[in-house]
């Protein structure tokens, strides 16, 4: 044998032994890497449904083109006809299409999560030793961005058509605060039928079927005393009207207490039935 393939069958000799040694130790190492913590798996999987909005942009039109549409349609189609004055509706209405807008796309945190349940991702998310919640709660933290985002644009497009708010910058700031703690305890209710109906279409069917008689059944374009009574019964009571109520009062500096009490009282409500039931399905699926 030649002095270069001793060499060479020194060198792999060698080479395995090291990786040898090298796994023997890997192997030694009985301490596991530590469980991650609540908040840093959350904040993991809000990464992950953040990297969806940038690899599927067009998931934004909901966000961006449809709250521009609904102000500049509704504004300047029923404006002179139910207030006189397209500046007059302006300042009415616009509350009412912010809270109808970010309302109505609540339902695609549970959308995303029946897409994940339909693919098998759900299932694996399952098995990994993280918080049970945080799948969860990131995709809504994110939905949060969503909802802020839609608000921005439409006050944006509202202060340049006209819109002034009398309570100013802070009462505008606490009408999307509140409009937002209320989207995310209503975001528990497409996340508890996401886990209960199979199909993706059947989950938007319910969700439509609910949001649009609450929303259009409400005082976002006209104000209540307009209506029938027996109309008049239903749209008072409505969650939606209530927020409304709340919302355009900041914006407009002439909110009450018991308007922002019952604000907070259904969204507490919400919160308290919809987000153990959520969690007690996502256990058993």
């Amino acid at each position: 044998m030649s002095k270069a393939s001793v060499k060479a069958v020194s060198a792999s000799a060698a080479n395995l032994s090291s990786s040898r040694e090298q796994l023997h130790k890997a192997m030694e190492v009985k301490e596991r890497p530590p469980k991650p913590s609540a908040w840093s798996a959350t904040l993991t999987f809000a990464w992950r449904a953040l990297l969806r909005i940038k690899y599927v942009p067009e998931q934004l039109f909901d966000v961006t083109a449809f709250p521009v549409m609904f102000l500049l349609m509704f504004t300047y189609l029923f404006g002179g006809a139910i207030a006189g004055s397209t500046g007059e509706y302006l300042q009415f209405v616009l509350p009412g299409i912010l809270v109808m807008t970010v309302t109505m796309i609540t339902m695609y945190t549970g959308l995303d999560l029946n897409k994940d349940i339909s693919k098998g991702i759900f299932d694996r998310f399952r098995t990994l030793p993280v918080w049970r919640p945080a799948l969860l709660v990131g995709a809504l933290l994110i939905d949060m961005v969503r909802y802020s985002l839609a608000s921005a644009i439409m006050i944006g497009l509202g202060l340049i058509l006209g819109f002034r708010p009398e309570g100013g910058v802070v009462g505008v700031v606490l009408g999307v605060l509140l409009l937002l703690l209320f989207s995310f305890s209503l975001s528990w209710i497409w996340t508890t039928l996401s886990l209960i109906l199979r199909s993706e279409k059947s989950l938007m069917g319910v969700s439509m079927m609910v949001l649009f008689p609450l929303t259009f059944l409400s005082n976002v374009f006209v104000a209540p005393e307009t209506m029938p009574r027996w109309l008049q019964m239903f749209v008072e009571v409505n969650p939606i009207t209530l927020v409304v109520a709340a919302v355009r009062g900041l914006m407009q500096g002439n909110v009450t207490l018991p308007q922002l009490t019952w604000v907070f009282l259904v969204s507490g409500l919400l919160l308290i039935v919809f987000a153990p039931l959520t969690m007690n399905l996502y256990r058993k699926k």
